[in-house]
């Protein structure tokens, strides 16, 4: 058996299709576009590129784009005072701070001044209790992009065995809420779990997110299960590469001939979470606008 691949990319691209038509209707609506705040503080080059990417995403799906690119030695009350000036304003319905942040600043103290109703990261620890509660918050964009996945390729995930690799506030915790939302059988693995291969190998959902390359092998996984690996690892050159490939958390090819479908590294979650983000930026503004949000979305 070989697993079929889960193309996030192409899901990613439809999504995003899809988010920029009701945009557009949106706009028709509320006499106005859709606004999403990014603040960038200092030069990280990482940073700069995600920033930059996210920037014409949002245009491109009929939305404003607000950047606000900060120095590094920017302190801390005058982030705040950015971030409470945005909250303010009418115009943006999302504020994403990029992270990570210089040392000196507080990254908590910083995610928890975003507005709950503008928090379009999910990061929040107001939208972290209205998702352990089943309230309407927002959801971290990369676990909500695998439960689309997830959903996408299985449908009812109701009764299935979920194990969850990573305990994480913005990936592990919340996909693993998300899974018990949906009535999976839910285990949450990480670095001190007792023979984690044989908890994996029970599972018929797999979830990796623990930044450690090529961590589960074939053997731990259950003929048939279907993996979600939303680790990108970047390996060592190898002698002749100019720089190191990127691999995730799973050992594609030799889990690929157990899995019955698994997500590709690169190609599979990541594409996933900038198309979420403009999802929860809308919704945050038929929100905002006091409109119904379209059940499509």
């Amino acid at each position: 058996m070989t697993a079929s691949r889960i193309d996030g990319k192409a899901f990613a691209a439809r999504l995003r299709e899809r988010v920029g038509a009701m945009a557009a209707e949106f706009a028709k609506q509320a006499g106005r576009k859709a606004g999403l705040a990014v603040v960038l503080v200092g030069d990280d080059p990482a940073s700069q590129v995600y920033v930059g990417s996210k920037g014409k995403a949002t245009l491109a799906a009929n939305m404003e784009s607000f950047e606000h690119r900060l120095p590094d030695d920017t302190g801390e009350a005058q982030l705040l005072a950015l971030v409470e000036q945005l909250n303010n304003d009418d115009a943006v319905d999302g504020i994403l701070v990029q992270l990570p942040l210089p040392d000196h600043l507080d990254e908590q103290a910083i995610i928890s001044a975003i507005s709950p109703d503008k928090d379009v990261d999910g990061f929040h620890v107001i939208n972290a209790g209205r998702l352990s509660v089943g309230q309407n918050g927002f959801v971290p964009c990369t676990p909500l992009g695998c439960m689309m996945l997830l959903t996408d390729r299985l449908g009812d995930l109701s009764g299935l065995e979920a194990v969850v690799i990573g305990r994480s506030n913005i990936v592990g915790k919340p996909m693993a809420q998300l899974l018990v939302d949906a009535n999976a059988t839910v285990t949450i693995a990480h670095s001190r779990t007792k023979d984690l291969p044989a908890v994996v190998k029970r599972a018929d959902i797999v979830v990796a997110a623990v930044g450690r390359p090529e961590m589960v092998k074939a053997e731990w996984l259950k003929p048939g299960a279907t993996v979600i690996d939303v680790g990108i690892n970047r390996l060592p050159p190898a002698e002749g590469e100019a720089k190191g490939r990127l691999v995730g958390d799973v050992a594609f090819g030799e889990a690929s001939e157990v899995a019955s479908a698994i997500t590709p590294v690169p190609g599979g979650v990541g594409p996933m979470t900038i198309a979420v983000l403009l999802r929860n930026t809308l919704v945050a503004a038929y929100r905002n606008e006091g409109l119904t949000v379209p059940d499509s979305l």
